[in-house]
């Protein structure tokens, strides 16, 4: 999990928050992170993050068995091509029944997939270094849409 933290960090505007006890996030999120594309280093209005790793069973999202120890999932929001290749399907119609628990392995997010997340339960070393990538694609796709949105002439809303 440190390496993959270590990755995102190391993007240019990369803005990685970690939530702990004490600050400002709800407990639900403590201990997990989110990824934003933010060259001010603050935390961005009205973006959601474009890759979140995640330690813990969330309340409608229990299908990747996250309570044990040492259990965690990195989430990546790819696009409609990247979504097919990397799994076969149309995020629109995923159809093939899978085992969410698995780890080191590629597919859709067990809540989120139809939207165009992936995930990996505890990435390993068959999937650790195409993590990286898909990370650094929705970065460099984040950062994209954040200079659209500061396009001189655009709305602040705009996207």
């Amino acid at each position: 999990m440190e390496q993959i933290i270590a990755t995102v960090r190391g993007f240019d505007g990369a803005l990685v928050l970690v939530p702990e006890p004490g600050g400002d996030f709800p407990e639900l999120a403590w201990g997990d992170a989110f990824f934003y594309y933010a060259p001010d280093g603050q935390m961005p209005e009205n973006v959601q993050p474009y890759g979140t790793i995640v330690t813990k069973n969330y309340p409608d999202d229990a299908a990747s068995d996250l309570d044990p120890p040492g259990r965690w999932r990195v989430n990546v929001r790819v696009d409609r091509a990247t979504f097919q290749e990397v799994t076969g399907e149309d995020p629109r119609s995923i159809s093939r029944r899978r085992d969410h628990a698995a780890a080191d392995s590629l597919m859709p997010h067990p809540v989120y997939g139809a939207l165009g997340w992936i995930c990996v339960v505890n990435p390993g070393e068959r999937t650790t270094d195409t993590v990286a990538q898909l990370l650094r694609s929705a970065h460099d796709a984040a950062r994209a849409r954040f200079a659209r949105r500061h396009e001189p002439g655009q709305p602040l809303d705009a996207d």
